[in-house]
């Protein structure tokens, strides 16, 4: 049947791992995640960083370990966000020295809610095994899930080195990006296995297996899902900057998520400069809401224009409508539940403007170029009114707060009362 292709492949099966007050895999919503670029030495930075992020809607966010400075500061972050009520569970990003610091400043090992391990950089040759356990055995000790994070460009030289050599003695070699590819995943699942021997439950384990490009990232997430049953932390190493990056974690995770593959996702962006850290946070909300998995925010609809639409209202309509929506999201989550799951439409002329407004909770088609210069409004498929004159967009944003306070003012609207 042709419905059978507009929907996603059924969920895989993983382990839920609890982080924190967040539940990654098993039956739980695929969760957001970021990571700030802060000094985490620097408490204030740090501190405010976290909670922008939170407030975006990230719902774990993970920050640097990289030396004792900033080990040090990690239980006083803890604190300080917990002060102005922002308890998103913290993930501290070890490299290196990860076993030296966790067991250094227990303080910092107890107030992180995950430690993220690099199976490539935890040690090498002979200290490798010991420290990795010692990672672990903290882990255990403290009660903390970890993420054994594998990245192709810190991958174990030891591993590949034997692969590659194993390749090219084989009858039917392969790629040396297949290698790679290979490489990866067995440093995750040699890891996760090792973890397990020490003693940590499949609960406590979530793998990542990141690469920078987009055909790599899929091959090797669809791989890794068939080979085991651990919570998957999907994402490119790094996305790159602006529409770049966005386009490249858009079509790379959005194949693997219709495929029924992720339970947590960071669109890592490269921020412009002077940009905003939350919006890879952003991108990673309307990823999951356009794929119909989440509903973060109301959306807002707007037709591209063309030739028939050369004012420029409705443009600008549905850009005020987006801003005020995003800004107001916090406090409409506590005051109007349900409310992200509105659609609004604003059109700009009478080709498809009055279908799309139909389709919508409630919508507008503004006039086009030698269009009648009048407005009709349809809320819940019904057209209510025609709104006229100089003051249209003004007095449709209006008819779209009353119309969230009417519908979910009272605390009981969900999905199956607008069904």
């Amino acid at each position: 049947m042709i419905d059978d292709f507009a929907k996603a492949l059924p969920r895989r099966k993983s382990v839920g791992v609890p982080v924190g007050n967040v539940m990654v895999g098993g039956d739980a919503p695929i969760v957001v995640q970021s990571m700030t670029n802060t000094d985490t030495a620097d408490a204030d930075a740090t501190v405010a960083q976290v909670s922008a992020l939170a407030r975006a809607g990230s719902e774990i966010v993970r920050i640097t370990v990289d030396r004792a400075e900033a080990a040090a500061q990690v239980p006083h972050i803890k604190e300080r966000l917990e002060r102005i009520g922002v308890t998103v569970p913290l993930v501290g990003d070890f490299h290196y020295i990860g076993h030296k610091l966790l067991t250094d400043y227990p303080d910092c090992a107890a107030a992180l809610d995950k430690y993220r391990i690099n199976p490539g950089n935890v040690g090498f040759k002979a200290k490798r095994d010991t420290q990795f356990s010692q990672i672990i055995d903290l882990a255990l000790k403290h009660d903390k899930p970890v993420r054994i994070g594998v990245n192709w460009g810190s991958l174990d030289q030891e591993l590949l080195t034997k692969l590659m050599d194993e390749n090219a003695e084989s009858a039917t070699p392969v790629s040396a990006s297949a290698v790679m590819r290979e490489a990866i995943i067995q440093s995750g699942l040699l890891s996760a296995e090792r973890a397990e021997k020490l003693g940590m439950g499949r609960d406590k384990i979530i793998l990542s297996a990141k690469v920078s490009q987009v055909q790599d990232l899929i091959a090797v997430y669809a791989d890794l899902a068939r080979r085991c049953d651990y919570a998957l932390h999907l994402g490119l190493t790094e996305a790159g900057m602006g529409t770049k990056g966005i386009v490249s974690s858009a079509a790379s995770m959005g194949i693997l998520l219709q495929q029924g593959i992720g339970d947590t996702i960071r669109v890592s962006l490269t921020p412009e400069p002077g940009g905003d850290r939350t919006r890879e946070v952003q991108v990673a909300q309307e990823l999951l809401q356009v794929m119909g998995f989440r509903a973060f925010v109301p959306v807002v609809a707007a037709c591209p224009g063309c030739g028939r639409t050369t004012s420029t209202v409705f443009q600008e309509l549905a850009q005020d409508i987006q801003d005020h929506i995003r800004v107001s999201m916090p406090k409409w989550r506590e005051d109007y539940p349900g409310v992200e799951e509105l659609n609004v439409a604003v059109m700009g002329c009478i080709v498809n403007g009055p279908g799309e407004s139909k389709h919508a909770d409630i919508g507008i088609s503004l006039p086009g170029t030698g269009e009648t210069p009048s407005a009709p409004v349809f809320i819940d498929g019904e057209k209510v009114t025609t709104l006229r004159g100089p003051g249209i967009a003004d007095e449709f944003k209006q008819m779209v707060l009353d119309y969230i306070e009417k519908r979910y003012g009272n605390g009981t609207k969900s999905s199956s009362d607008a069904a």
